[in-house]
């Protein structure tokens, strides 16, 4: 059964048992100062002695086949444009940007996980929004109020 107290309370509790414990008080007299078993106090000692001989372990997860550096020289690749690269366009896409990555750094990525990549260094999905050029701005708004209300189906 879980003891009364938070979780903060409870972790305090035992670092104060631990530092009991490392001023060589022993673990019957660091339970009854506490408010713990003999058992419990016992656990912590142990606890904290496997941690520190423990290496330190890797992050869950597979992991990541570009590494820091490679994704730095990813995104100033990335902010020079896709004219740069030699594409018709200046828009990049999943599959280009697969491509890029293939040839700089000889990895293969698919659409998904290049969007993940993305994700992870902070880049969004955004569309090129069509505009035209020659378009008079208070014409069209003209044309909204008085034609376009006439014309739509519901009104």
């Amino acid at each position: 059964m879980r003891p009364l107290g938070t979780t903060h309370q409870l972790a305090k509790r035992r670092k104060r048992a631990l530092r009991l414990l490392r001023q060589g008080k022993s673990p019957t007299y660091v339970a009854q100062k506490v408010g713990a078993t003999k058992r419990s106090v016992r656990r912590w000692q142990q606890q904290a002695q496997a941690s520190k001989a423990k290496p330190a372990q890797r992050r869950p997860g597979r992991p990541m086949r570009v590494g820091t550096a490679q994704v730095e020289r990813l995104i100033e690749t990335l902010r020079q444009g896709a004219l740069s690269r030699g594409y018709e366009q200046d828009y990049w896409t999943l599959m280009r940007i697969a491509h890029v990555i293939w040839v700089r750094f000889a990895v293969r990525y698919k659409p998904s996980g290049v969007w993940r990549l993305l994700e992870r260094i902070g880049w969004s999905c955004q569309k090129p929004q069509r505009r035209s050029f020659g378009g008079d701005p208070q014409a069209i708004v003209r044309w909204r109020r008085s034609t376009w209300y006439r014309i739509k189906k519901v009104a």
